[in-house]
């Protein structure tokens, strides 16, 4: 069938290992579980999915393909969509809000110790992605960043283990700060402007919320400064 893919899906697909069991949650029209199983990088996933219509959207997608015997579509709320008998590796969760994947990950967490490795894209608050990461004995091993129809995406990939972050590397991750891609600096070039924007529509009298904002920005600036 050719399952096509953005170019957020496909980066994620990327950090997905060789015969991997995948659990995709939020699977929303089970894109990347077809492109993987078309693709042969996955033996067996299930697509999760706890919204009604992007469930049946799912499960039409996945009856419409030839690859029903190898895919699940299961209604259930984050990691309620497995079990400990389906023997699941992996976990993708993209195209959420970065709290609500540390929730989705801290409601889950017992079903955690089989998984070999999670694959993470938040759309905003990586920094609470890594921090529940941090504290519950995952490290991470890879992050990547891309750029999409004028938004920032980053991937976050991590395995079992102890890590010690930094509050920079928590905000700004490791991996891409060392990388310090051309995305990565426009990225937080960008993120400058649009803080320096809220800071000029604040009254000088307001003291407090001002250093917020600028502390803010003296962070971002000195991290570009060092990345260039």
């Amino acid at each position: 069938m050719n399952q096509k893919i953005s170019k957020r899906l496909e980066m994620v697909a990327q950090f997905v290992p060789q015969d991997a069991r995948l659990v995709d949650v939020g699977s929303d029209h089970a894109y990347l579980p077809l492109f993987l199983v078309e693709r042969g990088v996955v033996a067996y996933a299930i697509a999760g999915e706890v919204v009604q219509g992007p469930y049946q959207s799912a499960l039409q997608n996945v009856q419409q393909s030839s690859y029903g015997d190898r895919i699940d579509v299961r209604l259930a709320n984050g990691l309620a969509a497995f079990e400990e008998a389906d023997q699941m590796t992996v976990i993708t969760i993209a195209g959420m809000g970065g709290r609500l994947i540390a929730d989705i990950l801290e409601s889950g967490k017992d079903k955690l110790k089989q998984i070999e490795r999670l694959i993470l894209q938040p759309n905003n608050c990586e920094d609470d992605v890594r921090t529940w990461l941090e504290a519950n004995h995952f490290k991470l091993v890879a992050e990547s960043i891309l750029e999409e129809h004028g938004k920032f995406y980053e991937i976050l990939v991590a395995e079992a283990g102890n890590q010690r972050l930094t509050a920079l590397e928590r905000r700004f991750g490791s991996y891409l700060l060392q990388e310090a891609s051309p995305i990565f600096q426009r990225k937080w070039g960008l993120e400058v402007d649009k803080l320096q924007h809220a800071l000029d529509q604040i009254p000088r009298e307001h003291g407090v919320e001002r250093a917020r904002i600028e502390k803010k920005i003296q962070q971002i600036k000195e991290v570009l400064d060092v990345s260039k």
